[in-house]
């Protein structure tokens, strides 16, 4: 079966899905308890990152050793939405829901009385487990509330809590975890998590088991193509942003001659650049879904290459900044796109978005310290981010080829 007939299917099953609540109010509740459950994710998997001092010196361990509770998350959140999305095929979205963030809010509440380093680093990993899960099937249920053509304007409301982490969030809990303790931070968090599972109880009705789920069901959104092409165009092309992002601090004080207490303000700018990102990309996606996942990669690799190339001037470097920040109006898109071609299989899709994303993530910094090492300087994770936006435009345009090539043989058949 070609991939069109997979969106096709789709589209058919979503016609077919339980009625929800569609009065503005109701569907702003809902809205409003899924974002603070992605508010407070990102909080969580944020705020580490400026308080790993404080960790390393608390368990007398390096700070690159504490780092573990970082990566330990990550690979959580790679590993944990596959099986989840698998293992609770049967669940329905409110019940998995609800299961989701009561693990991670006991998950960062346990976390924060920690006796040892090991514990810590394991309960970081299974805090991270049910990420990816939660913002598919999150995602899902905002896309189920709204008409097609809002689909991604709705994802993106949901996205917008992670934005927001990124920009209030993480800064205030690191700023309460350095002058109080880390510990505070992540009963914070946990509190933030317990109050979402209380949101989605009060808000998201509960629903039906989809007709014929199954942990089968969901696996063969493996066997699509079109899955492997846009999880592809994540894992890559958004890698970029994580280059630029990871080493953002010393590309500011060390190559644009920039105080410290401007550091602050750079990350301010590229979470400024991810909210407005998210809300224009996510309109933009509404009304041409591949033209804006194209657009998005394609401005990213200009922006990089002139973010390397202007990185000693400030105010180029902080403009530059806002603008990577704006990628991750690809998210959502992205988002949207495998719901059109996950078929019947759309949790496990869903769940594997944050999975590329995560993959992203690690390729990025991992490339970016690579350059680094190699004596090009902080300002060449500009030029690496623009290569991986470039391959994730390769990976984009094959996806296209293959949609071009389902198409004539659909016709060819008719």
């Amino acid at each position: 079966m070609s991939d069109m007939a997979f969106t096709e299917e789709a589209c058919l099953a979503q016609d077919k899905a339980p009625a929800v609540p569609h009065s503005r109010l109701a569907i702003a509740l809902i809205e409003l308890a899924l974002a603070v459950g992605s508010f407070g994710i990102g909080t969580g998997e944020f705020a580490i990152m400026g308080l790993l001092p404080n960790v390393a010196q608390e368990f007398n361990v390096t700070t690159p050793e504490a780092g573990y509770a970082i990566s330990a998350y990550a690979l959580a959140v790679v590993v944990g939405a596959p099986i989840i999305a698998v293992m609770a095929a049967k669940l329905a979205r409110q019940t998995l829901l609800l299961l989701l963030m009561a693990i991670f809010a006991l998950g960062n509440a346990v976390s924060a009385m920690a006796p040892t380093f090991e514990s810590f680093v394991l309960l970081r990993f299974l805090t991270g487990l049910p990420h990816g899960a939660y913002f598919g099937v999150a995602a899902l249920v905002a896309a189920s509330l709204v008409p097609p053509n809002k689909r991604t304007q709705a994802v993106a409301r949901i996205m917008m809590g992670l934005t927001v982490a990124t920009l209030l969030g993480t800064p205030v809990a690191t700023w309460f975890g350095q002058i109080l303790s880390w510990r505070i931070a992540f009963g914070a968090v946990g509190f933030m998590g317990a109050l979402t599972v209380m949101l989605i109880w009060l808000f998201l009705p509960k629903d039906k088991v989809q007709e014929g789920a199954s942990p089968m069901r969901e696996l063969g959104a493996f066997r699509r193509k079109q899955v492997w092409f846009t999880l592809g165009i994540g894992a890559v092309g958004f890698g970029g942003l994580f280059s630029v992002f990871s080493y953002i601090a010393s590309t500011a004080t060390e190559v644009a001659g920039m105080p410290e207490s401007a550091v602050p303000v750079m990350m301010a700018l590229f979470g400024s650049g991810m909210i407005v990102g998210n809300l224009v990309g996510a309109w933009f996606a509404d009304r041409n879904l591949m033209a804006t996942i194209g657009g998005v990669l394609a401005c990213s690799a200009v922006v990089m290459t002139v973010l390397w190339l202007t990185a000693e001037n400030p105010y180029m470097l902080s403009a530059c900044v806002f603008l990577v920040g704006c990628s991750v109006a690809i998210g959502p898109a992205l988002q949207t796109r495998l719901m059109d071609v996950a078929a019947d299989a759309q949790t496990l899709a869903a769940a594997l978005n944050h999975s590329a994303f995560n993959i992203a993530n690690a390729l990025g910094a991992w490339l970016g310290g690579l350059a680094i090492a190699a004596g090009y300087g902080f300002a060449s994770t500009g030029w690496v981010g623009a290569i991986l936006a470039i391959a994730g435009l390769g990976v984009f345009g094959l996806s296209l080829a293959s949609d071009q090539r389902s198409l004539r043989s659909s016709v060819s058949r008719a």
